[in-house]
């Protein structure tokens, strides 16, 4: 069964740290790009950052350059999302989403497969 399942959410003081992960199964993991999602209360859901299929290509929106880093290890079938120097207005519900790729760049959209996101709240 195809399954996206991020972990490591919760609630985190502002300048706090937490490290997200996203699980993959049912699929061939290293055929995909993945990118990490965030949907605020009353916001549109946005891309945060993305990793190509071999990890060499990654992106970050502006509001998180410096303060996250994304890495993906193959042999697990695992992506992560480090966010450190957390804010409050990092609060939100993060996606893990998929996206078969035939290069080496990673994407924000026509995603192919998503998780159910994991809650961070970031708050004092």
């Amino acid at each position: 069964q195809l399954q996206l399942v991020e972990s490591g959410g919760g609630l985190v003081q502002p300048g706090g740290s937490l490290r997200l992960s996203c699980a993959a199964s049912g699929f061939t993991f290293d055929y995909y790009a993945i990118g990490w999602f965030r949907q605020a209360p009353g916001k549109e859901r946005e891309g945060v950052s993305c990793i190509g299929k071999s990890g060499l290509s990654t992106n970050y929106a502006d509001s998180v350059k410096g303060r996250f880093t994304i890495s993906r290890d193959n042999a697990k079938n695992t992506v992560y999302l480090q966010m450190n120097s957390l804010k409050p207005e990092d609060t939100a519900v993060y996606y893990c989403a998929a996206r078969r790729t035939y290069g080496s760049r990673c994407y924000y959209d026509g995603m192919d497969y998503w998780g159910e996101g994991t809650l961070v709240t970031v708050s004092s």
